[in-house]
Protein backbone atom coordinates (compact mmCIF):
# COMPACT_ATOMS: atom_id res chain seq x y z
CA UNK A 1 0.00 0.00 0.00
CA UNK A 2 1.00 3.60 -0.88
CA UNK A 3 1.41 6.26 1.49
CA UNK A 4 2.21 8.87 -1.18
CA UNK A 5 1.35 12.31 -0.55
CA UNK A 6 0.38 15.72 -3.11
CA UNK A 7 2.52 18.43 -2.27
CA UNK A 8 2.33 21.76 -3.98
CA UNK A 9 4.77 24.29 -3.95
CA UNK A 10 6.18 27.02 -5.96
CA UNK A 11 9.58 26.24 -7.07
CA UNK A 12 11.28 28.75 -9.24
CA UNK A 13 8.41 31.25 -9.15
CA UNK A 14 5.92 28.58 -10.51
CA UNK A 15 3.12 26.71 -8.79
CA UNK A 16 4.17 23.00 -9.29
CA UNK A 17 2.12 20.39 -7.68
CA UNK A 18 3.77 16.38 -6.87
CA UNK A 19 3.45 13.36 -5.84
CA UNK A 20 6.14 11.77 -3.24
CA UNK A 21 6.52 9.09 -0.23
CA UNK A 22 7.26 10.70 2.97
CA UNK A 23 10.62 9.47 3.27
CA UNK A 24 12.08 11.23 0.13
CA UNK A 25 14.24 13.92 0.28
CA UNK A 26 13.36 16.79 -1.86
CA UNK A 27 16.93 16.59 -3.69
CA UNK A 28 15.37 13.07 -4.84
CA UNK A 29 12.03 15.24 -5.81
CA UNK A 30 13.87 18.09 -7.21
CA UNK A 31 15.79 15.09 -9.33
CA UNK A 32 13.47 11.98 -9.77
CA UNK A 33 9.91 13.67 -10.06
CA UNK A 34 10.49 17.41 -10.88
CA UNK A 35 13.69 16.48 -13.40
CA UNK A 36 15.18 19.75 -11.77
CA UNK A 37 18.49 17.86 -11.72
CA UNK A 38 20.52 20.86 -10.80
CA UNK A 39 21.04 20.44 -7.40
CA UNK A 40 23.70 17.71 -6.78
CA UNK A 41 24.01 14.62 -4.33
CA UNK A 42 27.37 14.87 -3.24
CA UNK A 43 26.87 13.37 0.13
CA UNK A 44 23.51 12.99 0.85
CA UNK A 45 24.02 13.91 4.35
CA UNK A 46 24.28 17.18 4.42
CA UNK A 47 27.87 18.21 4.76
CA UNK A 48 28.65 19.07 1.14
CA UNK A 49 26.49 21.92 -0.08
CA UNK A 50 26.03 20.17 -3.10
CA UNK A 51 22.43 20.33 -3.22
CA UNK A 52 21.71 23.53 -1.67
CA UNK A 53 18.59 25.42 -2.55
CA UNK A 54 16.38 28.37 -1.14
CA UNK A 55 13.34 27.59 0.87
CA UNK A 56 11.28 30.08 1.89
CA UNK A 57 14.16 32.75 1.95
CA UNK A 58 16.51 30.28 3.91
CA UNK A 59 19.24 28.42 2.42
CA UNK A 60 19.08 24.59 3.09
CA UNK A 61 20.59 21.68 2.14
CA UNK A 62 17.92 19.57 0.06
CA UNK A 63 18.73 16.32 0.94
CA UNK A 64 18.05 16.98 4.58
CA UNK A 65 14.60 18.54 3.82
CA UNK A 66 11.81 15.95 3.26
CA UNK A 67 9.74 16.51 0.14
CA UNK A 68 6.67 16.70 2.25
CA UNK A 69 8.29 19.54 4.32
CA UNK A 70 7.47 21.71 0.60
CA UNK A 71 4.07 21.55 1.27
CA UNK A 72 3.23 25.72 0.41
CA UNK A 73 6.76 26.31 0.19
CA UNK A 74 8.74 28.52 -2.39
CA UNK A 75 12.14 27.35 -3.27
CA UNK A 76 14.51 28.24 -5.64
CA UNK A 77 17.08 25.69 -7.42
CA UNK A 78 19.89 26.79 -9.59
CA UNK A 79 17.48 26.43 -12.61
CA UNK A 80 15.18 29.61 -10.78
CA UNK A 81 18.68 31.23 -10.63
CA UNK A 82 19.12 31.68 -14.70
CA UNK A 83 17.04 34.38 -15.95
CA UNK A 84 15.71 33.75 -19.09
CA UNK A 85 18.03 35.59 -21.09
CA UNK A 86 21.84 35.02 -20.54
CA UNK A 87 23.48 34.50 -17.24
CA UNK A 88 22.98 35.56 -13.60
CA UNK A 89 25.99 37.84 -12.38
CA UNK A 90 26.64 34.75 -10.17
CA UNK A 91 27.09 32.63 -12.69
CA UNK A 92 29.03 34.96 -15.44
CA UNK A 93 31.41 35.66 -12.59
CA UNK A 94 32.28 31.98 -11.72
CA UNK A 95 32.90 31.34 -15.42
CA UNK A 96 35.09 34.99 -15.95
CA UNK A 97 37.03 34.71 -12.44
CA UNK A 98 37.45 30.71 -13.52
CA UNK A 99 35.96 29.63 -10.22
CA UNK A 100 35.02 26.53 -11.53
CA UNK A 101 36.41 22.80 -12.36
CA UNK A 102 34.29 19.94 -12.54
CA UNK A 103 30.95 21.38 -11.42
CA UNK A 104 29.27 19.34 -9.08
CA UNK A 105 29.47 21.50 -6.01
CA UNK A 106 28.88 24.95 -8.28
CA UNK A 107 25.17 24.91 -8.28
CA UNK A 108 25.14 24.77 -4.64
CA UNK A 109 27.91 27.38 -4.33
CA UNK A 110 25.82 30.02 -6.57
CA UNK A 111 22.79 28.78 -4.78
CA UNK A 112 24.63 29.97 -1.48
CA UNK A 113 26.14 33.05 -2.65
CA UNK A 114 22.74 34.01 -4.12
CA UNK A 115 21.43 33.42 -0.51
CA UNK A 116 24.05 35.27 1.02
CA UNK A 117 23.86 37.98 -1.61
CA UNK A 118 20.10 38.80 -0.84
CA UNK A 119 20.50 39.01 2.83
CA UNK A 120 23.47 40.60 1.99
CA UNK A 121 24.68 42.60 -1.15
CA UNK A 122 27.92 44.05 0.02
CA UNK A 123 29.68 41.16 2.40
CA UNK A 124 33.61 41.36 3.38
CA UNK A 125 35.63 38.63 2.01
CA UNK A 126 35.39 36.96 5.16
CA UNK A 127 31.28 37.06 5.53
CA UNK A 128 31.60 35.39 2.30
CA UNK A 129 34.28 32.48 3.49
CA UNK A 130 31.88 32.11 6.42
CA UNK A 131 28.77 31.93 4.59
CA UNK A 132 29.99 29.33 2.10
CA UNK A 133 31.52 27.36 4.38
CA UNK A 134 28.79 24.74 4.11
CA UNK A 135 30.10 23.99 0.34
CA UNK A 136 33.37 21.94 -0.33
CA UNK A 137 35.13 21.80 -3.40
CA UNK A 138 37.27 19.02 -3.69
CA UNK A 139 38.98 20.11 -7.44
CA UNK A 140 40.20 23.59 -6.78
CA UNK A 141 41.30 26.48 -3.66
CA UNK A 142 38.43 28.55 -2.58
CA UNK A 143 39.72 31.99 -3.62
CA UNK A 144 38.36 32.26 -7.29
CA UNK A 145 34.59 31.35 -5.26
CA UNK A 146 35.58 33.82 -3.20
CA UNK A 147 36.56 36.58 -5.64
CA UNK A 148 33.54 35.85 -7.89
CA UNK A 149 31.20 36.37 -5.64
CA UNK A 150 32.66 39.70 -4.13
CA UNK A 151 32.86 40.59 -7.93
CA UNK A 152 29.20 39.34 -8.85
CA UNK A 153 28.03 41.51 -5.77
CA UNK A 154 29.62 44.34 -7.54
CA UNK A 155 28.24 43.98 -10.03
CA UNK A 156 24.83 43.26 -9.15
CA UNK A 157 25.34 46.76 -7.00
CA UNK A 158 26.00 48.74 -10.00
CA UNK A 159 23.14 47.10 -11.92
CA UNK A 160 21.10 48.18 -9.03
CA UNK A 161 22.20 52.11 -8.86
CA UNK A 162 22.00 52.21 -12.85
CA UNK A 163 18.31 51.09 -12.81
Amino acid sequence: MSNKVLVTATINDEERSFVCEPRQSLLEVLRDVLHLTGAKEGCNNGNCGACAVIMNGVLVNSCLVLGVEANGAAITTIEGITPKEGLHPLQQKFLEDAALQCGICTPGFIVAAKALLDKNPNPTEQEVRYWLAGNLCRCTGYDKIVRAVLDAAATLRAEKQAA
